[in-house]
């Protein structure tokens, strides 16, 4: 068989074109390239859960305030608490839930799996997280970031007033270079006590052999709640950097996206209208169209969702709304206050905010 020409391999399409057009050919229609079409998810996460009859959460193992087991077993914490709120919303239970303690490393690939259905842990919302390992996150649950603890004989109430001190540290971290910004701008004098693994730095702290410890204040808040005296420590209210933490879910089942983001929304949307598991009876009798809805008393986005029309009451009865989680987790009837400040309300001057639901 003779080679075909490179240049007839590279014109030749031209070539046969131009000698349809001179000759008179009849040339033959061109195809039509068709859309590439994803094939549509077809396994419902809603149905595989129903048809199980619990909820399978995930949250990190042990971080006192978000999540702890009791002795007996007993699982508590804010993030519970969102996991509960979920089986609620799906089968008007709470208690129809399963908690899986998940490490860092593996907090998503369960996740992709299936072997879960959702996460609710500490894991920050990044781009990277929301776009490489087919999962998305849901919504912002508890807005985080870097904070510095401070026992009470250091006197100080706000971060400016950090001066001349010694400040426990992860040694190489970025909540080591943000401290030194943060420092730098202020023209502060201070010194470290620098140890790589978080342990060290809890017991450096719990021993005095610091003045102050930096991190994440969701942590700053784990380890503030296994100091003999917790009360005795403040987190002091600046934010060196910004995290935001809530629910993950895999990315293609966007029903069950809907679902966790609208429970979600359901809790603060409760907290701002007033309605709590207390009073959610009474409300049952209110004029306001908002409140109506959002306890089913008026149709709502309910049967887009494929849930029953009480859903966002079986919610609020359930857990309470958003201020109610967060008081019984970090309030003051705590051991262990810690101020809202970026998780209060948006009608309070904090960053909670969640779409009109309608």
């Amino acid at each position: 068989m003779q080679a075909v020409s490179p240049i007839f391999r590279a014109f030749g399409p031209l070539a046969m074109l131009c000698g349809a057009l001179l000759g008179g050919t009849a040339l033959p229609a061109p195809a039509v390239a068709q859309p590439v079409v994803s094939a549509p998810f077809t396994i419902s996460t809603l149905e595989t859960v129903r048809t199980r009859g619990y909820v399978i959460c995930a949250a990190t193992g042990l971080l006192p305030g978000f999540a702890q087991v009791s002795p007996e077993g007993l699982w508590s914490g804010f993030d519970i608490d969102i996991c509960r709120a979920i089986a609620a919303a799906v089968f008007g239970d709470p208690s129809k839930v399963e908690f899986r303690p998940l490490s860092g490393q593996s907090r998503f690939a369960h996740l992709a799996t299936g072997d879960i259905d959702v996460v609710s842990r500490n894991a920050a919302w990044t781009m990277a997280r929301d776009t490489q390992y087919g999962v998305t996150y849901a919504g912002v649950s508890f807005y985080d970031g870097q904070a510095f603890m401070v026992p009470d004989r250091v006197g100080a109430v706000s971060a400016y007033e950090l001066e001349d001190i010694t400040i426990c540290v992860a040694g190489g971290s970025e909540s080591e270079t943000m401290m030194e910004e943060f420092f730098f701008r202020n023209q502060v004098s201070f010194d470290t006590l620098v140890y790589e693994d978080r342990e060290d730095l809890a017991l450096a702290y719990r021993s005095s052999q610091c003045d102050a410890l930096t991190g994440s204040a969701s942590w700053l808040q784990a380890v503030r709640r296994t100091l003999p005296e917790p009360s005795a420590h403040s987190i002091l209210p600046e934010r060196l950097s910004k995290d935001a933490f809530g629910p993950v879910v895999r990315s293609n089942d966007a029903q069950w996206r809907d679902i966790i983001a609208m429970t979600l929304n359901v809790l603060i949307t409760a907290e701002e209208l007033g309605v709590t598991s207390a009073n959610i009876e009474s409300m049952l009798s209110a004029r306001t169209m908002a409140i109506r809805r959002l306890l089913g008393v008026e149709p709502s986005v309910a049967g887009r969702l494929g849930l029953r029309e009480t859903w966002m009451r079986d919610v609020i009865a359930a857990v309470g709304n958003y201020g109610e989680i967060y008081a019984r987790h970090f309030g003051s009837n705590t051991s262990s206050a810690l101020l809202r400040g970026q998780n209060a309300l948006w009608t309070n001057g904090g960053l909670m905010y969640a779409p009109t639901l309608r």
